[in-house]
């Protein structure tokens, strides 16, 4: 059985150019844009979401202890924070199997 391979960047583009016949540089364009807005939201109000996709979101995690799996000795993980993905419901029933 043949391997499934992940579609790149450059399929990507393609894809979209060929699709609404427009060229490679104007499609990366607008997903630049896009990356550039999602980035400015979620600085702005912590979150972004891509409809019927994701949902990114901006979480502050506390400080914890924690073990170091090598050795087992407790550490302390430090506070930060992070930009969490969700993916919406719509996609997961779209890809998943239904139980």
């Amino acid at each position: 059985m043949a391997e499934a391979r992940k579609m790149g960047k450059t399929q990507l583009f393609a894809h979209f150019a060929d699709k609404f016949e427009m060229k490679r540089t104007q499609v990366r364009e607008v997903f630049d844009e896009l990356a550039a807005l999602a980035e400015k939201e979620l600085k702005k109000t912590g979150e972004f979401t891509l409809p019927g996709m994701v949902k990114l979101s901006v979480q502050k995690r506390k400080a914890r202890m924690g073990r170091n799996p090598a050795t087992g000795d407790a550490i302390k993980i430090p506070a930060k924070t992070v930009v969490k993905a969700r993916i919406l419901k719509q996609m997961k029933d779209a890809v998943l199997p239904r139980r």
